[in-house]
C-alpha cells in the first residue's frame, strides 16, 4: 500500500466521499442512496470537522465529527471505499480523530447498527463501550447502539 495520509476534507473531495458512501453499508441497508449524501455533502456539513484518508491522490475513506455532542464529540460517520477496506485505513482514521478529539475532550461518542457486525467489532477492538441500544431509531427493527470512548471524566470534582 502507498503512503497513507488524513487530512481536512475539501470541496473538491465531495464526489469521491459520496461515491464511497452510495455503495456502503450499513447506509445502503439505512435507506441512504447517493441522492441523500449529495444534499448532505452539499455543501460539506457545516459545523463538523471533515477528514478523509488519501492514498496516491484517491479518497479512501472519510470521517466527520460532531463538536460538543454532550460532554464530548460525536463521530457522526467513519466509512472506508470497498476497494481499501481491511488495509489499515479506518484504523488510521479513527486514531486521527480520537488524536484530535482527545486534545480538547474526554469523550467521543459514536454510533453502529446493531446488524454491522464487523464495525462493532473494529470499535470494540479500539476500546469504545456499548451504551446502549436505540431501537427503531433510523429503520424498523433495527438499534442504533450508541458507544463512547473515554480518556477519563468530563469534570474533575464536585
Amino acid at each position: 500500500m502507498k503512503a497513507l495520509l488524513v487530512r481536512p476534507m475539501r470541496p473538491d473531495d465531495r464526489s469521491a466521499v459520496v461515491q464511497i458512501l452510495g455503495e456502503s453499508d450499513p447506509w445502503r441497508t439505512l435507506g441512504y442512496t447517493a441522492a441523500d449524501w449529495d444534499r448532505i455533502f452539499c455543501p460539506l456539513p457545516q459545523g463538523r470537522d471533515g477528514y478523509v484518508a488519501e492514498i496516491d491522490g484517491h479518497v479512501a475513506g472519510i470521517a466527520v465529527v460532531r463538536p460538543n455532542f454532550l460532554a464530548g464529540d460525536y463521530l457522526e460517520l467513519l466509512a472506508v471505499a470497498p476497494w481499501m477496506r481491511q488495509n489499515g485505513v479506518g484504523r488510521r482514521l479513527i486514531e486521527h480523530v480520537e488524536q484530535t478529539v482527545f486534545a480538547r475532550t474526554k469523550n467521543l461518542f459514536a454510533c453502529v447498527s446493531d446488524f454491522n457486525e464487523q464495525a462493532r467489532t473494529f470499535y470494540r477492538k479500539r476500546g469504545y463501550q456499548e451504551i446502549g441500544p436505540m431501537p427503531d431509531f433510523l429503520i424498523p427493527g433495527s438499534s442504533e447502539v450508541l458507544l463512547r470512548k473515554t480518556t477519563g471524566p468530563a469534570r474533575n470534582g464536585r
